[in-house]
């Protein structure tokens, strides 16, 4: 005795189900997958976004401090949260080359939206001529500055 036509039916019916199930779930989870991978970009660049400066000098003339020591830049933030702003969260950039973190500082360790800093570099990293300024930040983002001494 075999099985008969409705008991094959049954077992192909079970069969597409549990098929139909599994390629359900693998669907599932490669969309959940995307969505969380979709989620955490959207969370970096909104964070991109919050967090954004620039250097706001006149490019043809760039004071020096009181004591004459210091060239001043001045850091703007243009973004919509406030930053720390340390030797260590800032690389500054002198035509390429990086300044030591001995030879600059500034003038506040916080900068609220919208408010300045002066970036106090020591006048040994600027020579006379033209030169590229170069400020890196939180998250990598940067700006350039061209001026003439």
């Amino acid at each position: 005795m075999g099985f008969s036509l409705t008991g094959t039916r049954v077992l192909y019916f079970i069969a597409t189900v549990v098929i139909a199930g599994m390629v359900s779930g693998l669907i599932y989870s490669v969309a959940s997958d995307t969505s969380d991978s979709l989620c955490k970009r959207e969370e970096r660049v909104q964070n991109q976004l919050d967090l954004d400066f620039i250097i706001i000098n006149d490019p043809f003339h760039i004071p020096l401090s009181g004591d004459g020591n210091h060239r001043l830049f001045y850091l703007k933030n243009i973004g919509e949260k406030k930053f720390i702003i340390t030797n260590e969260t800032f690389q500054l950039f002198i035509n390429g080359d990086l300044i030591s973190t001995s030879n600059y500082n500034f003038s506040v360790s916080c900068l609220e939206s919208g408010k300045l800093a002066t970036i106090y570099i020591d006048t040994s990293e600027i020579s006379y001529g033209d030169h590229v300024l170069r400020i890196i930040g939180p998250q990598a983002l940067y700006d350039e500055f061209v001026f003439t001494i």
